[in-house]
């Protein structure tokens, strides 16, 4: 009967804690340049795309001061936005007369961290479009543009199915946007009637072919995932975390807004 009255106090003490909400960067933050070297052959098109893709700049939660105290008494990174918005909102009023009380209370499974080990671009991720002309039996140069044939849609995502696949991939993809600067996302769309002034000219007597590809990028790593517990002990807050394991994942994240062409003059058709 004590213990049951003593877990109901401290349910009592959880929610009446003032809540403290979740700090994220500042949005209006001057983009920086890209840190991967974009070959001459990628453009963007982000003002050009019919279809207007919703950035994905996912802002970097901040543990609010609670949150912070927790989380130090860990050896354990725990960079999970969703596990440390929950931090954030959890608060625990001290109380005077909690002398010799302790409790443990289960905040679940967690994915806890995300280590990159390789982010690497492929240039030609997803082949899109292609356009053609014949140029053959004539005596003059034709001007070929990017002229998107239909809509497109694609998609990134894990190359392995494992537990909480949302949350790694939100970590995989701050990472990646971190050391890479560049516009990612798991879903990109790129909108049919798009087009691209870039001139490819076509020698007389050739046909000409214009490939265009989605480009993405390839990031590798580990992510840590253990049971988290918050221990009370009097006016002592801190968190276990026991039964830690660790996996290797890989992710393909495209590029948004980007278009990577391939341009061939030939004899004879393909």
């Amino acid at each position: 009967m004590k213990r049951f009255i003593c877990l109901a106090a401290m349910m009592i003490l959880l929610l009446i804690g003032q809540q403290t909400f979740a700090e994220t960067t500042p949005s209006n933050k001057v983009p920086e340049a890209s840190k991967t070297k974009i070959p001459s052959s990628v453009l963007n098109i982000a003002k050009e795309n019919t279809y207007p893709n919703p950035t994905q700049d996912l802002p970097y939660l901040m543990p609010s001061k609670f949150a912070k105290s927790l989380i130090k008494t860990t050896e354990i990174k725990i960079e999970n936005p969703e596990l440390i918005h929950m931090l954030n909102e959890t608060a625990i009023s001290k109380a005077p007369l909690v002398i010799g009380y302790r409790a443990t209370i289960y905040l679940g499974h967690w994915a806890l961290n995300y280590q990159s080990t390789e982010t690497s671009p492929n240039w030609e991720y997803q082949q899109v479009n292609t356009n053609f002309f014949d140029n053959r039996g004539t005596d003059t140069v034709y001007p070929l543009h990017y002229n998107q044939q239909a809509q497109k849609v694609i998609r990134g995502g894990l190359t392995a199915k494992i537990p909480a696949t949302a949350d790694v991939q939100k970590m995989m993809l701050l990472k990646a946007s971190e050391k890479t600067n560049l516009p990612l996302s798991f879903e990109t769309i790129i909108g049919g009637g798009t087009k691209k002034d870039q001139t490819y000219n076509i020698p007389s007597q050739r046909l000409g072919y214009l490939n265009a590809y989605v480009p993405a990028i390839n990031e590798k790593g580990k992510v840590t995932y253990g049971e988290v517990y918050l221990i009370l002990k009097g006016n002592t807050r801190t968190i276990d975390i026991k039964n830690i394991t660790s996996q290797g994942i890989g992710a393909w994240i495209p590029i948004q807004d980007h278009l990577t062409f391939s341009f061939t003059a030939a004899q004879q058709p393909r």
